[in-house]
């Protein structure tokens, strides 16, 4: 039998994490909706949100973990890049980007027989190797599966129905696939 592995003792997720990681895109769907569905001003509630997240946890953590950094820094360029051109077809495609990225990242990492959702997880579970390896496939073919989705929900369905796929659609979907 496999020992798990010996990654160090990281804390679990707790509010200002959560916080961090899903007020900016709670924002984008708030603000989408009490402005009448303007995507160009939720675009701009996920900047902002997204630029606050980023300096709080500077300042409250002195680091910057790396998924809220993807995501965050994600959110400034792709939302910045759509009210700079007024398309709001790039903050939709934001998420197909990262998730495919995610996904190639994380099967590239496995066929190099290295760990790169170790780094995701930030140690929060102890596995196997085998562990590791088979949970490093899943959620590399899951995040490849959701950039998929998200290009049909976006490009098929109308504006406030992506919207509330992406919050609290996705979450929903990521938590379900989780367990």
């Amino acid at each position: 039998m496999s020992e798990p592995s010996k990654a160090p003792a990281h804390p679990r997720p707790d509010a200002f994490s959560m916080a961090v990681d899903y007020l900016p895109v709670a924002a984008f769907v708030a603000v989408y909706f009490l402005s009448g569905k303007k995507i160009l001003a939720a675009t701009g509630a996920l900047v902002v949100g997204s630029a606050v997240a980023i300096i709080a946890s500077l300042i409250v953590r002195r680091k910057l973990a790396f998924t809220p950094a993807l995501y965050g820094g994600a959110a400034l360029v792709f939302g910045v890049l759509t009210l700079v051109l007024h398309d709001p077809n790039i903050v939709k495609m934001k998420t197909t980007f990262i998730d495919l990225g995610l996904g190639l990242f994380l099967l590239g990492g496995l066929a190099l027989k290295k760990n790169p959702l170790m780094l995701l997880m930030n140690g929060l579970v102890p596995l196997t190797e085998r562990g590791v390896r088979l949970l490093t496939l899943r959620f590399g073919l899951f995040f490849i599966a959701m950039a998929g989705l998200n290009e049909i929900v976006w490009r098929t369905q109308p504006e406030p129905t992506w919207v509330l796929f992406r919050m609290p659609g996705l979450l929903i979907l990521s938590l379900v696939f989780a367990l």
